[in-house]
C-alpha cells in the first residue's frame, strides 16, 4: 500500500522527522529518521515500510531524508473516528501512528508499564513517541490484533506469529482474547496448519488456545508419536500431550473394532452353503489383520478400500460378492466419522 505524498498528513511527518530526536531509551534507542534500517534481502518487510523522501522542489528538507512508516498505522489511516495520539517506533526505525486510550484498554499492564508516556517525553505533531524493542513485523502483527484487522495480506511467517503472542504477553494483552475462533489471528495461525503441525499445536497449548488446538490436531494424525522430542514435549504440556496420545490411540482402536466384523453370510444357495462362504470369511480376516497390524491413525479409506475390495476378484458367488461390497462401504462410512480431533 502506497500513501500519496501530496497528502498533508505527511507534511507532519516531515516536520517531526526534520530535526534528530534525543530519547532516553537505554540501549533500544534508534535514529528516528535520515536513514531507513537496512533488512535482510529477501526479508518480509511487516508493514510493508515505504520510504516517504521530500524534494528540495516541494519542501525545505534534506533531500536524503527518509523515513519508514507503516502503511497501516499511518497518520490519516482513519482506523478509528479520532485521529492518532501516539507514536511507537520499533527497533528497526518503523513508525506506527496509533491511538493511546486503545492499548491502554486492551493491556493489563500499561503496555509493560511504558504507557501512558511520561509528560517530559518527547513529543511529535501526533503525540509522544514510545520506542520499542520489538521489530516492525512483530509491532505490525500486535498492532493488527489490538485494533482487530487482518494482517494476512502481509504474509507474516509462523516464526514472526509465535515472536508476537509473546510480545502480547509481555505488554499485558491477553492471547486467549484476541485468538478465538472470530478473530483474524486464529485464522492466520491456523493457516500455517499443514507446514507447521506440531509446532502450531505446541504454541496453541503453552497458551491454552484450545479451539486453535482442536483444527490443528486433524494434521498431526500422520505423525509419529515415537518421534517427539522431550523439548516438544515439554512444550506441549501434559494436559495436551495426553489428549494427542489419546487421539492417536482412540483412533487405532477403533480402526481395530471396525474391521473386526466379517461381512454377514447370505442364505446358503445350491452353488455356495456356509463352508463356501467361510472361504471370504478367512480371506477377510487376513485382509483386515494387515491393516490392523499397523494401525494408523491417518490411515485413509482409499488405503482401506485398496486393501479389502480385491478380496472379490477370488469370488466366484454373486452374492458372496455384494455381501463385500456392502460391508466394504459400510466400513469405510464408519471410519469416516470416527473422531479426527483431540
Amino acid at each position: 500500500m502506497s500513501t500519496s505524498m501530496e497528502n498533508p498528513d505527511w507534511d507532519i511527518v516531515f516536520q517531526f522527522v526534520s530535526e534528530p530526536l534525543e530519547l532516553d531509551v537505554g540501549p533500544v534507542t534508534e535514529k528516528a529518521t535520515a536513514e531507513r534500517t537496512d533488512l535482510p534481502t529477501g526479508a518480509t518487510l511487516p508493514t510493508p515500510p515505504e520510504s516517504f523522501a521530500s524534494s528540495p522542489a516541494d519542501s525545505p528538507h534534506d533531500e536524503n531524508s527518509l523515513v519508514s512508516v507503516s502503511t497501516t498505522f499511518f497518520p490519516g489511516a482513519q482506523l478509528h473516528s479520532l485521529s492518532p495520539d501516539l507514536v511507537l517506533l520499533s527497533s528497526d526505525s518503523v513508525f506506527f501512528y496509533v491511538h493511546l486510550h486503545l492499548l491502554l484498554s486492551t493491556s493489563e499492564n500499561n503496555f509493560n508499564m511504558l504507557l501512558p508516556p511520561p509528560p517530559k517525553m518527547n513529543h511529535s505533531p501526533m503525540g509522544p513517541i514510545v520506542v520499542l524493542p520489538e521489530s516492525s513485523v512483530t509491532l505490525n502483527i500486535v498492532l493488527h490484533a489490538i485494533y482487530d484487522i487482518s494482517c494476512a495480506h502481509y504474509s507474516p511467517s509462523f516464526e514472526s506469529l509465535s515472536a508476537a503472542l509473546a510480545s502480547m504477553i509481555t505488554f499485558g494483552i491477553s492471547v486467549k482474547h484476541h485468538v478465538t475462533r472470530s478473530t483474524h489471528l486464529h485464522a492466520l495461525l491456523l493457516s500455517h496448519a499443514p507446514l507447521y503441525p506440531l509446532e502450531l499445536y505446541a504454541l496453541a497449548a503453552s497458551y491454552d488456545l484450545y479451539d486453535l488446538a482442536v483444527p490443528t490436531s486433524s494434521h498431526l494424525l500422520s505423525f509419529s508419536l515415537a518421534s517427539l522430542t522431550d523439548e516438544m514435549a515439554d512444550r506441549i504440556g501434559p494436559r495436551y500431550l495426553k489428549r494427542l496420545f489419546f487421539l492417536h490411540f482412540g483412533r487405532a482402536d477403533a480402526l481395530k473394532r471396525l474391521l473386526l466384523p466379517p461381512p454377514h453370510p447370505h442364505p446358503p444357495t445350491a452353488t455356495c452353503d456356509f463352508t463356501e462362504q467361510k472361504k471370504l470369511t478367512r480371506a477377510w480376516a487376513l485382509a483386515s489383520a494387515y491393516l490392523a497390524w499397523d494401525a494408523r491413525p491417518d490411515l485413509s479409506t482409499n488405503t482401506m478400500e485398496s486393501a479389502l475390495a480385491p478380496l472379490g476378484e477370488q469370488l466366484s458367488c454373486e452374492q458372496c460378492k455384494l455381501t463385500l461390497q456392502e460391508r466394504l462401504k459400510i466400513l469405510i462410512v464408519q471410519w469416516s466419522v470416527v473422531k479426527r480431533t483431540i
